[in-house]
């Protein structure tokens, strides 16, 4: 008789090249996908056009399905999903933007005033919100991660720490800085 498999074992299994775990997998991730694209959505409803299961969808077949990341947690791989959710949805935006600007060539300056701007505000913030998480992940990979959980993924700070076996005190730390460091790129727009 085989023992189950728990879910970080079979995420690492799968991203190591299991292709045979992959539907066992998906139906047991699929909810909290879901709940994280909804998420992700719900801040962007009236810039893109996708359904849950569309962003799912598009970030699976993307990333996610083709593995080879190094997975250590539940949490780690969730911190994965939101973090390809929001590039499919920063891609998207990126994609529009240059659609209204006649091709796909002209570069976008992370502070361009509305005045300036051909794309709509929406599209433009989810762009700079995108590379801001990007240069967050490069100059603090840590903090990066609980942005990502928290904010993108909705984990509140409590889960993070029993996700991730930080003390609540490393995690609202991680946030703060992480929070803090986008609050100040942002010219003082609120994050969560």
């Amino acid at each position: 008789m085989e023992i189950p498999l728990n879910l970080t074992e079979q995420l690492q299994r799968f991203s190591g090249g299991d292709r045979d775990i992959a539907e066992e997998l998906l139906r047991e991730i699929l909810p909290e996908l879901h709940r994280i694209a909804v998420r992700e959505l719900g801040r962007e409803r009236y810039v893109i056009p996708f359904t849950p299961t569309e962003l799912i969808n598009e970030a699976w077949l993307r990333s996610l399905h083709k593995g080879g990341w190094e997975i250590t947690s539940r949490a780690h791989f969730y911190s994965v999903a939101a973090l390809v959710m929001r590039r499919v949805l920063v891609d998207f935006a990126r994609s529009r933007m240059a659609q209204r600007r006649g091709d796909g060539d002209v570069p976008v300056p992370l502070l361009e005033s509305d005045e300036e701007s051909h794309a709509t505000p929406d599209h433009a913030a989810l762009v700079e919100m995108g590379l801001l998480m990007d240069r967050l992940d490069e100059e603090h990979p840590e903090p990066a991660r609980v942005v990502d959980l928290h904010y993108f993924a909705g984990f509140t700070l409590e889960e993070i720490a029993e996700k991730t076996g930080l003390t609540l005190r490393q995690v609202r730390h991680r946030w703060a800085k992480g929070r803090d460091w986008l609050k100040d790129r942002l010219d003082g727009r609120k994050l969560g």
